[in-house]
């Protein structure tokens, strides 16, 4: 008996495939990814018949392409804007190299280097710890005797200063 409902429901959609790949094709768009959809949705039904039976397949089959399209077509949007931007980017020039950007690179490494230099003992081996050694705020405090969030005040003291350096050229 499921075998017959399988085929059943089979028939039901090879008999409205047609107007399947229309439903699908007016969220779409675009008759390619509406065939897609269509073939998507045949391989559901085809395993899901065996499953259980369907009281009401034209409208299940429709329902179910309908589903599948918007489901294709969010993706897709998804896609488009993420990767949207993706080449902006290829034309601009590259300013690695050029000797202009490494003497101001040069210029703000200095210049970092000369505020770290100004900061508090204390707070200058906070910061050497989180942002040179890569060490958390829990492993810093237990070096240093302190609380974490001192620990974050301190990292950020530090990272002002050395904004408010940068700033001043």
């Amino acid at each position: 008996m499921i075998v017959e409902e399988q085929v059943e429901l089979s028939e039901v959609f090879m008999a409205h495939r047609s107007q399947l790949r229309w439903a699908a094709l007016k969220i779409l768009g675009n008759p390619e990814r509406a065939e897609d959809v269509v073939q998507d949705a045949y391989l559901k039904v085809s395993e899901a018949a065996a499953v259980f039976h369907v009281k009401q397949p034209v409208a299940y089959l429709f329902q179910m392409v309908r589903n599948l399209a918007i489901d294709h077509h969010r993706r897709i949007s998804f896609e488009l804007n993420l990767f949207e931007g993706e080449d902006d980017g290829l034309h601009v020039p590259s300013h690695i190299g050029m000797p202009e950007a490494t003497v101001i690179s040069r210029q703000h490494l200095k210049l970092v280097a000369k505020a770290i230099s100004e900061l508090p003992e204390r707070t200058r081996r906070a910061f050497e710890l989180h942002r040179l050694e890569g060490q958390t705020h829990r492993a810093i405090a237990a070096e240093l005797a302190i609380s974490t969030s001192l620990v974050n005040i301190l990292i950020h003291e530090a990272i002002d200063h050395c904004r408010a350096a940068l700033q001043s050229t």
